[in-house]
């Protein structure tokens, strides 16, 4: 009875913790027009784009110099990759009012994951 008991107080616990947090805000909900959202996801590129180059240098400041190349290597083709596909990803929406807003979700999602991949280059070589 009484590791009932616990297992009640516990999950009650429990239940307090998971309904106190606050889910985190998505990014851009709070705009009311689609000039906002393009603007918004415009922001959330940028934010992404930045947090990559950063990242993209701390990488690079690991390296020796033959390692520097062949990162700039890849990362020249990624970003013709990254932008080529979020064009044509965007295109679809191609002379609406959508279409920048597409392309800067596209953009921010792909920096976003090129950003992970190299933090984890980091984390193995730290190894």
């Amino acid at each position: 009875m009484k590791l009932f008991v616990m297992f009640l107080i516990a999950f009650a616990l429990m239940s307090i913790t998971v309904s106190a947090q606050k889910p985190k805000p998505k990014p851009c909900e709070e705009a009311q027009t689609q000039a906002d959202m393009n603007i918004c996801w415009g922001n959330e590129y940028k934010k992404a784009d930045a947090a990559l180059n950063k990242t993209y240098q701390q990488l690079a400041a690991m390296l020796d110099d033959e390692e520097k190349a062949q990162l700039k290597t890849a990362e020249t083709a990624w970003l013709k990759y990254r932008d080529t596909n979020c064009e044509f990803v965007a295109d679809q929406y191609k002379g609406g009012s959508i279409r920048p807003m597409i392309a800067a979700i596209c953009l921010a999602d792909v920096s976003n994951n090129r950003t992970t991949e190299l933090k984890n280059q980091i984390k193995d070589r730290k190894q």
